[in-house]
């Protein structure tokens, strides 16, 4: 029984540094039950080492998992826990996008630097979405834009120059070398490119998320205009596919294509049927192979939650990760109660909240930071 008990706290821990922003997978979760059993499992100490030894890989991390032991095993407050390189990358990223639209007598304000801690933005990035008037989601707007550039990389198959390159491009060398009578004098070098990796969004628009949908919605049309590889789907009762309405490059606009299409706004929600229609009519195209795939919904499923559960089975192991997005989580007091969402969690990389702009920063950082599948 105590052995047992060891492996859920350390399978338990081993989410709460993934969550973190920790690449920690079975394999490390594996050595670091083994290392346990090799120490004293009463000394604090013997414990701390164990699972850093075998958890933690590099040095940016330390910080992260000393502040999540304590949060875990010594139930000690702490601070939220996100990754601070990918945060202060993307607020950069930001800043930059916000400084190069800026113009006219809103020059003040938009350009100003945003800060992790505290800006000019702060209160427009901690506001609740169905909270914002008109304005307030315009200039949400330019942040949604600026946060949704932060797309997911991927090492390519095909090689390209690159004189750092990790390996002699034969074909180039022979080909020089014919001008110095045979020797290698000049040595070309190539490396894997680093490429987009695709990204597809499903986005509940059922009549709970109402309140979300406008501003869901910009997000989407914003990553949908980061260019190639980017998927968005809508879902109700029914599947319906947004990517082409959502790439006009004017927002309304192509708000207006995707209300008008064939989408069911407002109405129930069948999470189980639209998740099977995406398996079967586009995970057979492989949209979904090697893809991190996003689901944004609150849970509330109109059927029964075995579909969910087998559906989400069926994309995980297609999927490279699974960010499931539930703005309702954004309520301190949250339980995920509700069957849908029940079902979806065993089957989920990251679980996160999207209910305001903070929220969304830090769903890109998370996606943005997935270096092994289901690492998350």
């Amino acid at each position: 029984m105590a052995g047992s008990a060891i492996v859920r706290h350390v399978v338990t821990f081993g989410r709460v540094l993934r969550e973190v922003g920790i690449e920690v997978g079975p394999g490390r979760v594996a050595d670091a039950v083994r290392a346990l059993g090799a120490v004293d499992v009463t000394r604090q100490e013997d414990v701390y080492f164990a699972l850093r030894q075998t958890l933690v890989s590099r040095h940016d991390e330390l910080e992260l998992f000393d502040r999540a032991f304590v949060a875990w095993f010594l139930r000690g407050p702490v601070a939220p826990l996100v990754r601070e390189k990918q945060r202060r990358k993307l607020a950069d990223r930001i800043e930059a996008t916000l400084g190069s639209e800026a113009g006219g007598d809103d020059a003040e304000v938009i350009g100003e630097p945003i800060e992790l801690g505290a800006s000019a933005h702060e209160l427009l990035r901690a506001k609740d979405f169905a909270e914002m008037t008109a304005e307030e989601f315009e200039r949400a707007r330019r942040l949604l834009l600026a946060i949704a550039r932060s797309r997911p990389r991927r090492t390519s198959r095909r090689l390209t120059s690159d004189p750092r390159g990790d390996r002699l491009d034969m074909r180039r060398l022979i080909r020089r070398s014919l001008r110095t009578g045979g020797d290698p004098v000049d040595q070309p070098w190539k490396a894997r490119k680093d490429v987009p990796r695709k990204l597809v969004v499903l986005c509940d628009v059922s009549g709970s998320m109402d309140a979300y949908a406008r501003a869901l919605l910009l997000f989407l049309h914003a990553m949908v205009g980061t260019g190639r590889g980017v998927e968005a789907f809508g879902f109700g009762i029914r599947l319906t596919r947004l990517t082409r309405d959502l790439a006009s490059r004017d927002p309304e606009a192509a708000l207006a294509r995707a209300t008008a299409s064939d989408v069911d706004w407002g109405s129930g929600t069948r999470i189980g049927a639209s998740l099977k229609e995406f398996n079967d009519v586009y995970g057979r195209r492989a949209l979904s192979r090697g893809a991190i795939i996003v689901i944004v919904s609150d849970g509330w499923e109109r059927e029964g939650p075995e579909a969910v559960g087998r559906e989400m089975a069926r994309l995980a192991r297609a999927a490279y990760a699974v960010v499931w997005v539930n703005p309702l989580k954004g309520n301190s007091q949250y339980q995920p109660l509700a069957g849908g969402m029940r079902a979806a969690l065993p089957f989920i990389d990251r679980f996160l909240s999207g209910h305001n702009v903070r929220s969304l920063e830090e769903l890109a950082a998370v996606v943005s930071g997935i270096e092994r599948r289901h690492a998350a």
